[in-house]
């Protein structure tokens, strides 16, 4: 549906014109962008798959099939060939099932017309697309789905790159700019013959148009190796055009005073609008240790030495979020794990004034009573690595409740290269209201604390997270007023794998644990996970589509893996594990859980039949938490 100040304009029905499957409305590839002209709608769906060839009324063997007709029920259904009733088609992995082969397509409501756009080379699934300042073109990012696809969901090392379609030619890489389509060229890929805006073999994503239509902000990042990473921030201009970084990739490489501290920008997304009116500035949100602030005021035009300054420094809050910049005006929430998210806005001042802003609240929310939090900096010993091989030491958001039993809560779906951030979450403060104690850990390799920490961890999975996690509980217990005889484990995914570690190492410590989508089996997962390249990754292995693993690598995995020390727990554990997981498979907590029931260990196993890896939807989340809590609570004798 289509509204104007007059009331609804249009109302057209996508699925009965027949031109293409499922509108993709959230996930990596989903857009709706709007011509300048505010007459064509540009979005995403997926390809029309030829339809199932209906049954033959007569069942007759060997009798022949009728032909599909021009008067198909559906416009342009296709029946295929009996012996592609049961082809495999590939989808995008974890919360991408639905998400195969993505189509750019049209809507032009002047025409009461739709139309899927031709020209996109075949190696390439378009998303993310935006029109080009005249409205002659669509910039989009392409990611190469060659030889196989792997998984995308919280991965920013995928092979993808910023492209242009010309709409009159119908060809990729035709420069546009403010007079104009015409011809040029960009790093011409001389292999597949098609033209990029950004790197030939980068992972780029998240294009942003500048007002004046002469700018085009990107995040970069690097083609494999961990699955989340320190990004670029890129630009391209168009008149001349030079393709140039606006914001470098670690604090190694800045040199001005106020860059100092800035470890990188870590965000997946840029928000849709935000750039400054000047488009000469831009703001954005990123993880900087255990926080999530906004740096602002960057001159995007200055390629090497950006000035950059914290519009969020100001605050005693943990976390703030850009919702949108327009006409200069911020909308943003902040939040805190004792402090619900709160509306606020301010006015962008003029280059070079933008420090201090003036936040105005729109919608305050109160604290929640009894909860209060800290951040914990805990150093690891020296281990004989360099302090840029060590990185940054792991931080440790703290918010003790009123009692005295500690809860350990690891990262959640999407580790290990995530971050705890000092953000509002309902659980942990919910947790606290119970009479718990949370301590949420960010060890080496965490997001926010560098690239150097990012890939401390690499070859050293199972070993470094785990150790780091150890010495917090060990320094939380020392500053603390806590019972070091009632602590507990909450975690999921990575940090499941890294729970099943300690319950393992110091059996009698922990007196209950509760995991969701727990890894396990690390080896098993090779075969199991949408993203096996991982499993190489994280011993510090090279990978590559053809890799089959050998004897010694499987070992190896199997050696890191909890399971293999599984006969040392004696702690109840839970498991919650989602039937459609497709990142870390059920059958890794199944195989657990017959080990411990076989072991005597006190063993539940919920099973979400719809559920995925981060077992989402208001349901789910209740029913796990409410299971995790009363788990806990039975097992701690409270």
């Amino acid at each position: 549906q289509v509204w104007d100040s007059g009331g609804r304009s249009h109302s057209v029905d996508l699925t009965a014109l027949g031109k293409h499957g499922e509108v993709y409305t959230e996930g990596p590839f989903a857009c709706l962008a709007w011509s300048h002209s505010e007459t064509r709608l540009l979005y995403v769906a997926e390809k029309s798959r030829p339809k199932r060839q209906p049954p033959c009324p007569w069942d007759v063997p060997g009798a022949a099939q009728p032909a599909a007709e021009d008067e198909d029920e559906e416009v342009g259904a296709i029946y295929p060939m009996s012996d592609e009733q049961f082809m495999y088609h590939e989808d995008w992995g974890e919360a991408l099932s639905t998400r195969s082969v993505p189509v750019l397509c049209v809507l032009d409501l002047e025409g009461l017309n739709l139309s899927v756009l031709e020209g996109i080379p075949e190696h390439l699934s378009p998303g993310q697309a935006l029109w080009s300042p005249d409205d002659c073109g669509v910039v989009f990012v392409g990611w190469w789905h060659e030889p196989f696809r792997l998984g995308l969901n919280a991965c920013s090392n995928r092979r993808s790159g910023i492209f242009h379609l010309d709409l009159a030619s119908g060809c990729c890489g035709k420069h546009w700019g403010p007079g104009g389509c015409s011809g040029g060229h960009w790093g011409a890929d001389p292999l597949l013959s098609t033209e990029l805006l950004s790197a030939e073999n980068g992972s780029a994503c998240s294009p942003r148009l500048s007002p004046d239509g002469r700018r085009l902000l990107y995040l970069e990042g690097v083609v494999g190796g961990p699955h989340r990473q320190c990004l670029r921030l890129c630009m391209v201009s168009w008149v001349p055009w030079a393709p140039g970084t606006a914001v470098p990739p670690c604090a190694a490489s800045m040199r001005s005073a106020p860059l100092a501290a800035f470890a990188g920008l870590y965000t997946e997304v840029l928000p849709p609008r935000c750039w400054a009116a000047d488009s000469r500035r831009a703001v954005l949100g990123t993880p900087q240790r255990s926080c999530t602030v906004s740096p602002g005021g960057g001159r995007a035009r200055d390629m090497t030495h950006a000035p950059h300054g914290d519009t969020t420094a100001w605050s005693p809050e943990g976390c703030w979020e850009l919702l949108t910049l327009q006409w200069d005006l911020l909308v943003a929430t902040c939040s805190a794990p004792h402090h619900p998210p709160s509306l606020v806005v301010a006015v962008l001042p003029p280059a070079g004034q933008e420090l201090p802003l003036i936040w105005v609240p729109v919608e305050d929310t109160p604290t929640v009573p009894g909860v209060t939090w800290k951040t914990l900096m805990v150093w690891p010993p020296c281990s004989g690595q360099s302090p840029a091989a060590q990185g940054e030491p792991p931080g440790a958001p703290a918010a003790p409740g009123a009692g005295d039993t500690l809860v350990m809560s690891m990262l959640a779906p999407g580790g290990p290269h995530a971050v705890f951030d000092a953000r509002w979450r309902p659980s942990m403060a919910a947790l606290c209201r119970l009479g718990f104690a949370v301590l949420l850990v960010n060890y080496r390799g965490s997001l926010g604390f560098g690239q150097a920490s990012i890939n401390s961890l690499l070859s050293r999975v199972g070993e470094q997270d785990v150790a780091d996690t150890q010495l917090a509980v060990e320094q939380a217990l020392q500053r603390e007023p806590l019972d070091p005889h009632r602590l507990a484990l909450l975690a999921g995914s990575h940090g499941a794998f890294i729970a099943l570690h300690l319950l393992t190492r110091e059996p009698e410590r922990y007196q209950a644990c509760a995991l969701r989508s727990p890894v396990s089996n690390l080896p098993a997962l090779l075969g199991t996970s949408d993203i096996p390249d991982w499993r190489y990754t994280s011993l510090g292995l090279p990978y590559s589509f053809e890799r089959v693993p050998r004897a010694e690598e499987v070992a190896t995995m199997l050696l890191r893996s909890p399971i293999a020390q599984a006969a040392q727990v004696q702690t109840p554990v839970l498991l919650c594990v989602g039937a459609w997981d497709r990142r870390v498979s059920p059958t890794q907590a199944l195989e657990l859980y017959r080990v411990l029931r076989a072991r005597g260990v006190p063993a539940r196993l919920l099973w979400y039949p719809e559920g995925g890896h981060a077992l989402a939807g208001v349901e789910t989340e209740a029913d796990v938490f409410k299971n995790c809590a009363c788990w806990l609570l039975r097992h701690l004798g409270q």
